[in-house]
This record gives structure tokens, C-alpha cells and sequence, in this order.
């Protein structure tokens, strides 16, 4: 069976080591400025969060978003009720570090970087771009790279969303001090998707953390089941890019909180 995770992670492997021939380590630690802390400072004041993400391809399914470029979809998305984005500049989802740039331009909501990180010297990379935060993986790291980079980030006032897909990964992402814990409902290996990943995984999170859903989330109905499970917030990508009026789905599953509240 093809590890797409696997592929993915070789050749970033490549990518980071060509990219530091051009910008040696030295040199990009003394162009980065520290960032603010602005993702926790926006969805700790909100019962509900949307993270919509700029994301035109997939590398099991192909291009997913022909209409819209990403800093087209990111104005989309700030105007129609999203508290922050999430831009992919990994190539395998046809997203770039330009790309990151310039939705950092046009928007004032904070803004994750997407992407496989498995060096220190993407941590400062990203915020060199512009990220407010960045994603750690807890499958491709180690124990001890997953606390670092998380103490790097907030060394460089970014906030960190920890992913995790299983209960190995939950296990080493509790370990550490992390907010903000991503349950993936996509197989890291086949790419497969279901909310059911999330609704397993939740009770063995404690609360001091803020649990957001990732993938696989379409309807209305899958947020509000997710919300009502615990979950703070979702992080959804394909099921906005591939919607007919994107818009008016982020106004939908941005409003899932406000709906329960006027409901209860």
C-alpha cells in the first residue's frame, strides 16, 4: 500500500536541505522577529473556532479548487466569519511559501503554516513568512523533537497546533505542555477520512486543552456533532474549497457555536 505520509516526508527531507543552502541557518535567525501569540489570543475568546484553510490540491485526490487562488480563498474566508487560516506550502498540495507571504498581505486573522515540519529551521522559515503559528505532526517526530519545536515556536511567539491521528500519537502529544491539539481524521497512510477518529480520541484528552478536529468535516451536521462531542473547533479544507458557494460554507460552519448557544 502506498505511504503517501512516507513520500512526503522524503522529499522534504530535500526540500529544507536545498533551502538551507540558499538561506543558511545563521542568516535566517537573524532576519526573524518574534509574532504575538495570535492564534491563542483569538480562539481563547471564542466558545467556537473555525480555522478554514487555503488548500487547492490533495495529493490522494488531485486539484480540489480551480476557482480560486489562495489568497483568493483566504479573503473569501476572512470576510465570511473564519477566525484564522491554515496555508499549505508543502508542493504536494500545490501550496507554496509565497503563498503564505502573500495571504499574510491581504488579511489581519492569524495564519498557521501548513506543512511538514521535521527541522528546527522550518520553525524560524515560517515565521520568517509570516505564520502566527505553525502545525507539528506528532507521527513524524520524536519525543523530544515534538517538545522542542514547541518550545522553539513559543521562543518565537508563535502558537503550535499538535497533531495527532491515533492513541500513540495522543499519548506523546499529552506529554508535553501543548494547547492546542488537532485530532487528524484523515489515515496519515492511506488519507481516508472520518469524524468518528475525532469522537474516539476525545476522552482521553484532558481539558486543559483545546481540541480541534481536522478532516473530513462537511456538513453542518458533522460540526455540530463535533462540538457537541467537546470539541472547541474544527479545521476544515476540502469540504470548503469544494463547496458551491465556499462563502456561505464558512459562514455555515463558522456560525455551529452561535447556533448551539442561541438553541441551549
Amino acid at each position: 500500500m502506498r505511504d503517501i505520509l512516507a513520500e512526503i516526508v522524503a522529499d522534504k527531507k530535500d526540500i529544507v536541505a536545498n533551502t538551507k543552502r540558499s538561506l543558511p541557518f545563521a542568516e535566517l535567525r537573524q532576519q526573524v522577529r518574534s509574532a504575538g501569540f495570535r492564534m491563542s489570543h483569538r480562539l481563547r475568546g471564542e466558545e467556537w473556532s473555525l480555522i478554514a484553510e487555503c488548500k487547492l490540491q490533495s495529493p490522494a485526490k488531485g486539484v480540489l479548487c480551480r476557482r480560486h487562488s489562495v489568497p483568493e480563498l483566504a479573503q473569501i474566508y476572512a470576510a465570511n466569519g473564519a477566525s484564522m487560516l491554515s496555508v499549505h506550502t508543502d508542493p504536494h498540495f500545490s501550496g507554496c511559501n509565497d503563498d503564505l507571504t502573500a495571504v499574510r498581505q491581504l488579511v489581519e486573522l492569524p495564519v498557521m503554516r501548513k506543512d511538514f515540519i521535521i527541522d528546527e529551521y522550518q520553525i524560524y522559515e515560517a515565521r520568517l513568512l509570516g505564520a502566527d503559528a505553525i502545525l507539528l505532526i506528532a507521527r513524524i517526530l520524536s519525543a523530544e523533537q515534538l517538545t522542542e519545536y514547541l518550545y522553539t515556536a513559543w521562543g518565537l511567539g508563535m502558537d503550535v497546533l499538535v497533531e495527532v491521528h491515533d492513541a500513540a500519537d495522543l499519548a506523546a502529544a499529552l506529554v508535553t505542555p501543548a494547547e492546542f491539539i488537532g485530532i487528524n481524521n484523515r489515515n496519515l497512510t492511506t488519507f481516508e477520512t472520518s469524524i468518528d477518529n475525532t469522537l474516539a480520541l476525545l476522552g482521553e484528552v484532558d481539558q486543559k486543552r483545546t481540541i480541534i478536529s481536522e478532516s473530513g468535516i462537511y456538513t453542518t451536521a458533522d460540526a455540530v456533532r463535533l462540538r457537541e462531542a467537546g470539541c472547541q473547533g474544527i479545521l476544515v479544507g476540502e469540504g470548503l474549497v469544494t463547496a458551491l458557494d465556499i462563502g456561505a460554507k464558512t459562514r455555515e460552519l463558522a456560525l455551529v457555536g452561535a447556533s448551539a448557544a442561541a438553541s441551549a
